[in-house]
């Protein structure tokens, strides 16, 4: 029932600019926690951007003051705004949706394995150059 699509992602370089979004159809609220997260060729998944149900964003130290996270709650379509991308921001990039929102932003990030009543995209590649 539930499904997210991600897309926005291209090649781009370094210092450019890109928004993903992540659209979500089926049994998904806006009452639900969501999230990007991002897995580089060969390692494995990281948190990258969580928003809570109150609107309070996380952000992995790498991303803040670049990336931006938002989520418009009428049309449930999840978006992150990313600034002055760079090398190491290359990953496949990932959405996801917790319907219990139990758990912190840093918590969410630090093991998304614990995100147990959730939903994934299957990602948009996003590939920066120097």
């Amino acid at each position: 029932q539930a499904r997210l699509v991600e897309s926005g992602g291209d090649s781009v370089e370094a210092g450019s600019s890109l928004k993903l979004s992540c659209a979500a159809s089926g049994i998904v609220y806006a009452s639900y926690c969501m999230g990007w997260f991002r897995q580089p060729l060969g390692k494995e998944r990281e948190g990258v951007a969580w928003i809570m149900n109150s609107g309070r964003t996380t952000y992995t130290d790498s991303v803040k003051g670049r990336f931006t996270i938002s989520k418009d709650n009428d049309a449930i379509i999840l978006y992150l705004e990313m600034n002055d991308l760079k090398p190491e921001d290359t990953a496949m990039y990932y959405c996801a949706a917790d319907s219990r929102c139990l758990l912190s932003g840093k918590e969410a990030l630090g093991d998304p394995k614990r995100i147990e009543s959730g939903y994934w995209g299957q990602g948009t590649q996003v590939t920066v150059s120097s």
